[in-house]
């Protein structure tokens, strides 16, 4: 009863919701159960315990009911879960949230054998691959939200772009295909000025845990100092935890101050100060998603509008429509370096955005360049 004190102190005072985070561990199974050894450290997974847990939902009905219920509060919860009836205990329209975050696209390419097994994700078919089949699984039961990063992650843009290809354009493309789908999109700290993981030198920079976990773990499985350092570091959660990049001054104009992590040497190219400043910055392509998603004319059809994969068989390319009750909107986005055609499906009515400056469009067929995205009226 104490938590459900705690909670409506705070929505008592105009709190509107809250972030409910890791809530799959509130309990426990027998502590004292011997799990069989999966991987070559002698160790288990941790994962099992959750699988074990029962009476998780009977916990967060009565949270609900003696806290959020009442305050008609927001909440969206962080849910690792593969249960089938995930999306409608959590989400439904008897759930325990509001929403809840959808990690598929975050788990592309990892590897329960440990960071340093994972694999880069494979351009945008992975990332299409995964979003789309939330999509799917959701149907009308709720509303997803919808990340490309978070503090437990490492950057998006150099998450899901392929190294040497993360520039201004793929990062307004990542941008909008992500904002694009249904749902809640949830915009981390620094994520709209599309700040990049961190030229970390040595492990010794590093705080965060499960980095340092990891990274032994890639010694007890034989790699060098060297090659387990670069294996775990594109993973670290804390490249998205340096400070956050203010200005060209010192520390970023973070702090007068020494940081608890350094920070991100790109800082006097990627900062808030700059990009306030220039039209066609990261910072001012998200502030045209948001417009476009309270835009009154097209509000509905970007909230409510169903998500229907288009040309989902074509490599790197991530298409969908969103359908509404009056209007409907195409997302086109070439997800690779090398320039490709897409058939549209008809003639457009109005480009609402183009991460590029031109438009090369022959009858129906879009010639697009690397990484290119544009959103279309149909």
């Amino acid at each position: 009863m104490f938590i459900f004190s705690m909670v409506n102190w705070w929505l008592d005072r105009g709190v509107a919701g809250f972030r409910i985070d890791a809530i799959m561990n509130i309990k426990k199974p027998n502590i004292y159960t011997s799990y069989p050894v999966d991987r070559d450290d002698g160790l288990a997974s941790i994962e099992n315990r959750l699988h074990d847990a029962v009476g998780i939902d009977d916990f967060l009905h009565e949270m609900k009911v003696e806290t959020f219920e009442k305050h008609h509060a927001f909440t969206v919860g962080e849910v690792f879960t593969d249960r089938p009836d995930a999306l409608e205990a959590f989400i439904g329209n008897n759930g325990h949230f509001s929403s809840m975050f959808d990690f598929a696209e975050t788990i592309a390419g990892k590897s329960d054998d440990g960071w340093h097994k994972c694999k880069p994700v494979v351009w945008g078919d992975e990332y299409k691959k995964a979003a789309f089949g939330t999509q799917a699984r959701l149907g009308d039961i709720g509303f997803i939200s919808n990340i490309i990063e978070n503090h437990d992650e490492p950057r998006g843009v150099s998450h899901y772009i392929p190294e040497g290809d993360v520039n201004d354009t793929s990062k307004k493309m990542l941008a909008a295909v992500n904002f694009m789908l249904r749902g809640l999109p949830f915009i981390y700290q620094g994520q709209e000025l599309g700040m990049t993981n961190v030229a970390f030198n040595s492990i010794d920079e590093i705080d965060d845990c499960s980095t340092l976990d990891e990274y032994q773990v890639a010694l007890d499985a034989g790699l060098t100092p060297e090659a387990a350092f670069k294996a775990v570091v594109p993973y670290s959660r804390d490249n998205a935890r340096t400070p956050f990049q203010w200005d060209a001054t010192a520390n970023a104009g973070f702090t007068t101050g020494t940081p608890w992590l350094k920070v991100n040497p790109n800082y006097t190219d990627i900062n808030a100060a700059e990009q306030a400043n220039r039209p066609d910055s990261m910072y001012h392509w998200y502030k045209e998603l948001i417009a476009l998603r309270k835009n009154p004319e097209y509000k509905d059809v970007v909230v409510y509008g169903e998500v229907v994969p288009y040309k989902e068989e074509q490599t790197n390319l991530m298409a969908y429509y969103r359908k509404g009750t009056d209007r409907t909107l195409l997302v086109v986005a070439n997800y690779q370096h090398d320039a490709q055609d897409v058939v549209l499906p008809g003639t457009h009515k109005k480009v609402l955005m183009n991460n590029l400056e031109t438009l090369d469009l022959n009858g129906d067929i879009l010639h697009m360049p690397g990484y290119q995205a544009v959103i279309f009226e149909m």
